[in-house]
């Protein structure tokens, strides 16, 4: 796993670096962020508690592509209730400003998920039985704040290899 997630954020650095060396020409720096964020994840395997609460937080950074376009990496941890114990991981984004305060974004990346087998299945594993598993991460989000304020309220939805469904919604503060 932690080989994984080396190499997709080394592979997020080689993406977004040259967009860097091009954004020295945009109006404006990158952008960092760090938020609150909170959601539902589906797992989608057709037992009757498959889904859990997810509460967590998110940190990352845009970089202007342009006036419109940026491009960006995010983190997110959350811990969660029901079917979800925690779930981290790594994306990268692409996405354009809408007007002066809101964003568009898609995003893919790596997303780990420790598994409450307790709640699932209603017994404990054996000792040793591994109860994570961690697959490609893909979706898409808005962000929009409010006057002059660093801070944007954003709502995303993403898809862990096309088997679960994410959806979450946050506060971040840019600076």
């Amino acid at each position: 796993m932690k080989k994984i997630a080396f190499t997709t954020l080394a592979a997020m650095g080689a993406i977004a670096l040259p967009a860097a060396a091009q954004a020295q020409t945009a109006t404006q720096g990158p952008e960092l962020y760090v938020g609150a964020s909170a959601g539902i994840h589906d797992l989608g395997i057709g037992l009757p508690d498959d889904d859990g609460g997810i509460y967590g937080v998110v940190a990352g950074v845009d970089v202007p592509v342009g006036e419109t376009f940026f491009v960006g990496a995010e983190g997110n941890y959350h811990f969660g209730d029901g079917a979800i114990d925690e779930e981290y991981g790594v994306a990268a984004r692409v996405g354009a400003r809408v007007g002066e305060r809101g964003k568009v974004f898609v995003r893919g990346g790596y997303q780990e998920v420790n598994f409450d087998v307790q709640n699932l299945v209603g017994i404990n594993p054996p000792a040793g039985f591994d109860t994570t598993d961690g697959d490609y991460l893909v979706g898409a989000g808005v962000e929009f704040g409010l006057g002059d304020s660093p801070v944007r309220f954003r709502a995303g939805i993403d898809t862990i290899a096309f088997d679960s469904t994410r959806a979450t919604a946050g506060v971040i503060f840019g600076f």
